[in-house]
């Protein structure tokens, strides 16, 4: 546990190091970069910054980071992705793109508020479909900040919980009954 928390304590002193630009450049970069763990970046600048700040640096980098990412693929998709792609299989995207160009706000604000939905994806498919400038950025201010204010709360309590060795039998116990029931549910329903 002393390993996890000098690792911790290293890499919130590595961003209250660089400032607030730090936390706010992992952030952007995460929108880039799927592999990057939003939850983890957004634990640090919480740690760094407090929960108020660090939620709203973090909140707010990660709604640019994800808007630069739908303008690239917006403004790009018709002059590059469209040109290049075979007839064949131009239609059957723009057919799938199409459903997600009309998609309604609301389900478009829960999408982006899971915490475990690809915004990267997302912001390609918003992008490419041609979801409107308004519409995506009311979306994303609203689904990004309870999921920023999501992954803050949960963050921390996880790293609370990780010098408690009770806490994590019980969280390695519900993972095991979750995948357990998982499997279940998916030979009953012949979901595979």
């Amino acid at each position: 546990m002393d390993l996890i928390n000098s690792m911790i304590e290293r890499c919130t002193n590595l961003i209250l190091d660089f400032g607030p630009l730090a936390g706010c450049f992992l952030v952007l970069l995460e929108s880039f970069l799927p592999m990057l763990p939003l939850g983890v970046i957004v634990t640090l600048n919480i740690n760094a910054f407090g929960f108020f700040f660090g939620t709203v640096i973090s909140w707010l980098a990660t709604c640019v980071g994800c808007l630069l990412a739908y303008s690239l693929f917006y403004n790009i998709s018709n002059k590059f992705i469209l040109k290049h792609i075979s007839e064949k299989h131009k239609k059957r995207l723009l057919n799938g793109i199409s459903k997600f160009k009309n998609i309604p706000f609301s389900h478009l604000v829960i999408i982006i508020t899971l915490p475990f939905t690809p915004s990267f994806l997302i912001n390609i498919l918003a992008g490419v479909a041609g979801i409107k400038k308004e519409k995506y950025i009311l979306a994303l201010l609203i689904g990004k900040l309870f999921m920023i204010t999501f992954w803050g709360y949960i963050g921390k309590s996880f790293i609370e919980s990780m010098t408690d060795l009770g806490s994590i039998i019980f969280l390695v116990i519900a993972i095991l009954i979750a995948y357990v029931i998982s499997k279940i549910v998916s030979k009953k329903f012949k979901l595979e």
